[in-house]
């Protein structure tokens, strides 16, 4: 069953065009990731926060990404981060236009 995953943390760096720029080889990198279907990258620079929406074929496959993409922000120097994963209610969010195939 494909699950959701979020993750946000705060981020002081660039946002826009140029944070697509410095990212671009992380976000090809990341389509090879197992279980990996899409990512919607999110950002809000008011806030100052950076991150993401994931879907993955598997809990335990996102699971293992957000392991592994917490340990390489940390490792960047980033702290804060808040990751969580979700089942989806697929006959509720195919009312609501989600894909009828996920």
């Amino acid at each position: 069953m494909a699950v959701v995953m979020y993750v946000d943390f705060p981020h002081q760096g660039a946002f826009g065009e140029e944070l697509a720029k410095q990212l671009s080889e992380l976000a090809q990198s990341i389509n090879q990731e197992p279980g990996f279907i899409w990512k919607l990258w999110t950002e809000d620079q008011s806030q100052k926060t950076a991150g993401g929406v994931y879907l993955f074929d598997s809990r335990d496959h996102a699971q293992q990404y957000l392991s592994k993409h917490t340990e390489r922000l940390s490792q960047w120097g980033y702290t804060d981060i808040r990751g969580r994963i979700f089942e989806i209610n697929e006959p509720l969010s195919f009312i609501n236009h989600g894909p009828q195939k996920l």
